[in-house]
C-alpha cells in the first residue's frame, strides 16, 4: 500500500467514489471520502447497470443488494416512429449472464448509491465525511495534505497519500489541481421522469426496456418495479444549457399514439439534464488523479457513464495498494484505461448521431436494425460487454 498506514481521500461519494472506497477498503487500505452534501442524494433517475459492470459490483460483495433493488429485463423493444409494433425486440435477460458472466439490469441511481455506502459502513477502514462545505488540497512527495471544511465546524487538516476526485462531469479536482478543461456542453438535453407503472400500462412492456425513436429525439423508457414507476429519459437536441419547462418537439404528437400517451402521462413531470462531455489526457498529476465522469465524461447513448466509472474503481483499486508511489499507480492506470474509455464515448457519439438519424436516412437504420435481430447485438458489443477488469 503506498506510504503505509496513511489514508486514501476521495473527493465525492457518488458512484464512482463509493465503488472505489469499498475496493480499496477490501485490500485493506484507509479510505476517506469527502461529500459535500450532507447525505446520499436520492436526486436522479434510472441507471443501467451493463455485465462489464455488473461484473465488479458483484465481486465486491454487491449481489445480494443488487439484486433485491434492480430489475433484469427480458429485452429492449425498438420502435421507429410511429410503429405500432416493435421492430425488434433485443434480447437480454438469461442470456446475457450465460454470454457475459453477469447480468444487465437496471435500477434507480439513489438504490445503486445506497447500496454502495451500506457496503461501505460494514468496513472500519472507510471513513465518509458528509456536509463538507470546501476543501483545499496540498501536494508535496510525502503525498497530501486535505485541509476540510465541515459545516458547523472548525477546518482540520488531514494527511494521506493520495488524492482521487471523483467529483462529477464539472470536478474541481479536474479543473484546479490537474489544471484540466471545463466540461464542454454536448448540446442536447436529457428530460428525466419518473411515473407510477399503471400511468404506461398498455403502453411499454412491463417487463423490458423500451426504445422509441422520433423526429429529433429518442425515448427510453423502462420498469423499476422496486420502486413501482417506470424511468423515462427523453434525450433532443438544445442549442445551449438553459433548457424550458418541458421537451420541445419537431412533431405533433398525435402523428404517433404511443409517444402522445406517454407525452401525456408525463406532463408536468419532466426535469432538464444538460450533457456535457470531458475530453482531457490529464487524469493525473503527482499524488491527485481523477476518474469517473471526472475524468471522461461522456454522452450516454451507450448508457455506460456509471459503468466506466465502476470499471475505473476496479481498475485502480490494485494498483493504488501495490505502488509504493501513487504516481506510478495512477499512470499505469491512465494508460490502461485511456484506450477503452474513447471507444465506448466514440461509440455513444455515433449512437447519439444514428438515433436521431433524419428521414430518410432513419429508414435506413431501421433496416440495419431489423437485420441485425435479436442476438446481433452481442456479438457486436461482445469487446464492451465481455471486458473483464481481472484479466487485463
Amino acid at each position: 500500500m503506498p506510504a503505509a498506514g496513511r489514508s486514501i481521500f476521495i473527493a465525492g461519494a457518488g458512484i464512482g467514489g463509493l465503488t472505489l472506497a469499498l475496493a480499496l477498503a477490501k485490500f485493506g487500505a484507509h479510505v476517506v471520502v469527502l461529500e459535500r452534501s450532507t447525505g446520499l442524494s436520492a436526486f436522479g433517475a434510472g441507471l443501467q447497470i451493463s455485465p462489464n459492470a455488473r461484473r465488479v459490483l458483484d465481486r465486491l460483495g454487491l449481489s445480494d443488494a443488487l439484486s433485491a433493488r434492480s430489475f433484469e429485463p427480458a429485452g429492449i423493444d425498438v420502435y421507429p416512429f410511429a410503429r405500432a409494433n416493435p421492430l425488434v425486440t433485443m434480447d437480454l435477460g438469461g442470456v446475457m449472464p450465460e454470454r457475459f458472466g453477469a447480468a444487465y439490469s437496471v435500477m434507480h441511481r439513489a438504490d445503486l448509491a445506497e447500496a454502495l455506502y451500506e457496503a461501505c459502513r460494514r468496513f472500519a477502514n472507510i471513513d465518509v465525511l458528509f456536509g463538507v462545505d470546501d476543501w483545499q488540497v496540498q501536494t508535496g512527495d510525502s503525498g497530501v495534505a486535505v485541509t476540510i471544511q465541515e459545516a458547523g465546524a472548525q477546518s482540520r487538516t488531514l494527511r494521506g497519500a493520495a488524492l482521487i476526485g471523483a467529483d462529477g462531469v464539472h470536478s474541481r479536482t479536474r479543473t484546479e489541481l490537474l489544471t484540466g478543461p471545463a466540461a464542454t456542453y454536448a448540446g442536447r438535453i436529457a428530460w428525466r421522469g419518473l411515473l407510477p407503472m399503471e400511468a404506461l400500462a398498455g403502453q411499454i412492456a412491463p417487463d423490458r426496456v423500451s426504445v422509441l425513436f422520433g423526429p429529433g429525439l429518442h425515448l427510453v423508457c423502462y420498469p423499476l418495479p422496486h420502486r413501482r414507476q417506470v424511468n423515462l429519459v427523453l434525450f433532443n437536441r438544445h442549442k445551449d444549457e438553459a433548457a424550458a419547462d418541458r421537451p420541445t418537439l419537431a412533431f405533433k404528437p398525435s402523428r404517433s399514439t404511443r409517444l402522445q400517451a406517454i407525452f401525456a402521462a408525463a406532463a408536468g413531470q419532466w426535469t432538464p439534464w444538460p450533457l456535457y462531455t470531458v475530453a482531457t489526457d490529464r487524469w493525473h498529476r503527482g499524488p491527485v488523479a481523477v476518474l469517473g465522469d471526472a475524468a471522461h465524461a461522456m454522452e450516454p447513448f451507450q448508457a455506460q457513464g456509471a459503468a466506466m466509472a465502476i470499471e475505473d474503481a476496479a481498475v485502480l483499486a490494485p494498483l493504488l495498494v501495490a505502488n509504493a508511489n501513487p504516481a506510478e499507480a495512477f499512470a499505469r492506470y491512465q494508460a490502461s484505461r485511456q484506450a477503452r474509455v474513447r471507444r465506448v464515448a466514440a461509440l455513444s457519439r455515433s449512437n447519439g448521431r444514428i438515433f436521431h438519424l433524419p428521414w430518410p436516412l432513419s429508414a435506413a437504420r431501421d433496416v440495419g436494425i431489423r437485420l441485425q435481430g435479436r442476438r446481433g447485438h452481442l456479438r457486436r458489443l461482445q469487446w464492451l460487454y465481455g471486458f473483464d477488469t481481472d484479466a487485463r
